[in-house]
């Protein structure tokens, strides 16, 4: 990581990282490590993750910031060289790659997740019910062991704790896009 943000402070503007799209996580997790390591680096969206590895693997871009289940193959294959996992630990499918605290920018915390989600005004008893039934099956062995052989991490949370997740990504992710200058639509 040291090496790179110093190849990319001595090239300002010359390297590439290539995303998913336009405000895809990879994008936005693009524009943090752009923010958080004072580089200048352009993004280069695709139209989904399959194009952008085609591009690294051609070394038209340089870097890239995708999930891990998405490319674990080609790193298992010898084909990309990781360099940080964006998360707290490091990934059993993954357990040579360190994250990004452990190369020294803990700030560059960045993980995809994936949640259960009902229409606003369900009955609690509902959602109640559906939360116990989504956490029993995420505690089943061979449901998490399945998982963790695609590079995901379990997690069973409660309608109340996700809702705080949620409204504190939405805060994290507004703040990069202010500060990248990162344009909406109205």
């Amino acid at each position: 990581m040291t090496e790179l943000v110093a190849l990319a402070k001595a090239q300002p503007g010359k390297l590439n990282f290539a995303s998913s799209g336009l405000g895809s996580l990879p994008h936005l997790a693009g524009e943090l490590f752009k923010l958080t390591a004072k580089i200048d680096v352009v993004h280069v969206p695709y139209r989904g993750a399959a194009p952008a590895i085609n591009d690294l693997l051609g070394q038209q871009v340089q870097m890239t910031f995708l999930d891990l289940p998405v490319i674990l193959p080609q790193i298992k294959a010898g084909a990309l060289r990781p360099i940080a996992l964006g998360a707290p630990a490091r990934a059993s499918t993954a357990p040579d790659v360190p994250t990004t605290a452990e190369v020294g920018m803990p700030e560059l915390l960045i993980e995809n997740w994936y949640g259960m989600l009902a229409p606003a005004g369900t009955p609690e008893n509902i959602v109640a019910t559906l939360n116990r039934v989504a956490n029993q099956a995420m505690a089943d062995p061979n449901v998490k062991a399945r998982l963790a052989e695609q590079g995901l991490t379990v997690a069973g949370d409660t309608p109340e704790h996700f809702r705080g997740f949620i409204n504190a990504e939405i805060g994290k992710w507004a703040k990069v896009i202010q500060d990248a200058g990162i344009a909406t639509a109205k």
